[in-house]
């Protein structure tokens, strides 16, 4: 019987192992140094906030593994000897494969800070960190000032999570607006004043120099490059992004770039291994994505299609059009297709900004300034239905379809009884056009329920 042997238990890996079962009688055996069994990862925030228990955030019940026959082994692997074949776990025990899915996510980034190693230092990405948050912050007696450093999305769910118990928060951003890189301008700057509603330290422009240590080898303060500024605080998130977890592949013989180098059917360069999720890089990336993604839903996609390249029916990994999700506090984001940040606008990317005067809701869809075909969309408090714009996209509609049809692809339809026509006279007056909502035929309506 061929032996499928899967390094991590996150979503990517479980959902190759759940697709090989599905399709085959193989042998699954999957590694993992974190937990016994699989969780949502983004949903950990929860668990400290209160709302949910852990077994809560474990989707399948612990019997699942056991009967649709998949063996999970708790170690950690610290090499791959490709030549026999093997895994070297915990320095004491080997393990023989067929065939190898690398699928060990991320770790979060350190930059050489001084200190960076501190008790009370830490990121948030796995359980451990999770288990460690409630040693290092479990209140605001124990914790009296917490700083973040990095203002990625983890990082604001970080924040988010600490304010849940009262800690105050002081949070280094070095952009000169929240998450400028990715967000045009007028998102990332209501994002700023929702930060700071929320009772949050905000400080843009920000760099972290050290991490001071008190006498016990616990974290004191923190020095801001710019300024020399101590900060006293007792708890340090490190949230400066992710890298692939891939220390223990160094002298495997397998390409390593920034992550495992794939191709788009997901193999690496040695015959029978291939890698899935944060940890995999593409050779060339595709259309507008990164070579790395370190999203969820692309690691379930990957794990899907690797699983039916090793059961015979080679498929090459097609991600579609790009979408994503996430949560500023209490804003939910969505976006759809391309809408890159001042920084990283293309020539002909053309963008049309409409933000609520006193809500913080808003939209910015971007759209070829020639040809006015539709390139993506972003949307701040504002849920839209995901089927609708992939359709679009993958239709080729221009900019005014959008704008006259976008009630159909909204959530919530009473949100539109008030604010559709203002969005389309913003619009009409920014383009010169005299554009009205088209109002939903019958064969629209099944199409979309």
């Amino acid at each position: 019987m061929e032996n499928i042997v899967i390094i991590g238990n996150g979503i990517a890996g479980i959902s190759a192992a759940r697709h090989i079962r599905k399709l085959s009688d193989k042998r699954i055996v999957i590694v993992s140094a974190e937990t016994d069994y699989f969780f949502s990862r983004t949903a950990l925030m929860y668990v400290y906030m209160g709302h949910m228990k852990f077994e809560h955030i474990q989707p399948y019940e612990n019997w699942f593994w056991e009967k649709n026959r998949i063996e999970l082994v708790r170690g950690y692997v610290n090499k791959v000897d490709t030549a026999n074949k093997q895994l070297l776990l915990d320095s004491s025990r080997a393990l023989h494969y067929d065939k190898l899915i690398i699928a060990t996510g991320s770790k979060p980034n350190k930059f050489g800070w001084p200190g960076q190693d501190l008790h009370g230092v830490q990121g948030l990405y796995s359980k451990q960190d999770l288990d460690m948050l409630e040693i290092n912050a479990p209140n605001k007696e124990v914790c009296k000032r917490a700083v973040i450093v990095g203002g990625g999305l983890i990082g604001i769910e970080l924040a988010e999570m600490l304010r849940s118990r009262e800690i105050p928060v002081t949070f280094l951003v070095r952009e000169d607006s929240f998450w400028n890189g990715v967000l045009p301008n007028g998102e990332s700057q209501l994002i700023n004043e929702h930060i700071l509603e929320h009772h949050i330290d905000l400080r843009l422009g920000a760099n972290l120099k050290e991490i001071v240590a008190d006498e016990y080898g616990r974290v004191k303060s923190i020095i801001v490059q710019e300024t020399g500024e101590e900060i006293p605080c007792d708890m340090v998130g490190l949230t400066a992004g992710v890298s692939p977890n891939i220390g223990f592949l160094q002298d495997s013989g397998i390409e390593l770039g920034r992550g495992v180098k794939v191709n788009r059917f997901l193999e690496t360069n040695v015959k029978d291994i291939y890698a899935i999720g944060d940890c995999a890089e593409q050779h060339e990336p595709i259309g507008n994505r990164r070579p790395i993604e370190a999203v969820w839903y692309t690691g379930r996609m990957m794990g899907e299609t690797v699983a039916q390249t090793i059961c015979g029916n080679t498929l090459e990994y097609k991600p579609g059009h790009w979408f994503n999700s996430a949560k500023f506090l209490d804003i939910e984001y969505q976006t759809y297709g391309w809408v890159f940040s001042e920084k990283g606008k293309k020539e002909e990317e053309q963008h049309f900004h409409w933000r609520h005067a006193t809500e913080k809701l808003c939209i910015t869809l971007a759209y070829h300034k020639d040809s006015n075909l539709f390139l993506g969309i972003n949307t701040f408090g504002i849920r839209m239905r995901h089927e609708v714009f992939d359709r679009w996209l993958t239709e080729g509609r221009t900019a005014d379809y959008i704008m006259e049809h976008l009630a159909d692809a909204n959530f919530d339809p009473e949100f539109f009884k008030h604010h559709e026509k203002a969005i389309i006279a913003a619009y009409n007056k920014e383009t010169g056009k005299s554009l009205k909502p088209k109002k939903k035929s019958l064969k629209r309506i099944f199409q979309l329920t």
